[in-house]
């Protein structure tokens, strides 16, 4: 594969990467309330769910889902659910996942929901459906190269994840004080409503 066709590809990656959405929002207001360990586990969730998604696009089982208005739409529906008990579960926990689980546990439950974030995401799998055919179409292999190209994207929005992660939990310390913490993280959990609100809007057409 030439560089003339993945460096195209990686710029609109990182053009996109860099447009504020759900998994920018998600990762600092986790990392603002939880630290940077707990931001860096839900990027691997995130990464492993658009791997998936550019993965079932590289096969063509995105473009059933891309093209079916229920499917879409279910998608859509199910994401800004699951926005919404994000939200839910940031204004009523105190210290995010029960102490009473084990750190893996814990980590687990932070990579599990950037998980589940993308692959509810309708736009994740229109991203692959409208981009891979297009740079992979002239290639003599072409599922091979919708398959780098995935994990090129994916490589792209982890670097931008993880910066947004490393800058976000700068803060953290700051956040300490009990009242203080409270109060941002109910205000980010009213942020993640928001975010909720324009998810449905652009993906539900409210």
């Amino acid at each position: 594969m030439s560089m003339d066709a993945w460096i195209p590809f990686l710029l609109v990656c990182l053009a996109v990467e860099l447009t504020p959405g759900p998994n920018m929002a998600y990762l600092a207001i986790l990392s603002l309330n939880n630290g940077r360990r707990a931001g860096l586990f839900a990027v691997a969730g995130i990464a492993l769910g658009l791997a998936m998604v550019g993965s079932l696009a590289a096969i063509g089982i995105a473009t059933v889902i891309s093209s079916s208005l229920f499917l879409s739409r279910a998608l859509a529906v199910l994401g800004f659910a699951y926005l919404l008990w994000l939200a839910w579960d940031s204004w009523h926990s105190d210290e995010g996942p029960s102490k009473e689980l084990q750190p893996v546990n814990r980590q687990l439950h932070y990579t599990l929901r950037g998980l589940i974030t993308n692959l509810l995401s309708p736009k994740a799998y229109l991203f692959y459906v409208a981009l891979l055919p297009g740079f992979t179409k002239d290639m003599a292999h072409p599922m091979a190269a919708a398959f780098l190209l995935t994990g090129i994207s994916v490589l792209v929005a982890s670097c931008v994840h993880i910066s947004i992660v490393v800058l976000a939990s700068h803060y953290e310390p700051f956040l300490g004080q009990p009242k203080r913490r409270v109060r941002i993280r109910k205000s980010m959990a009213l942020l993640l409503v928001a975010v909720a609100l324009w998810f449905a809007a652009t993906n539900m057409g409210i």
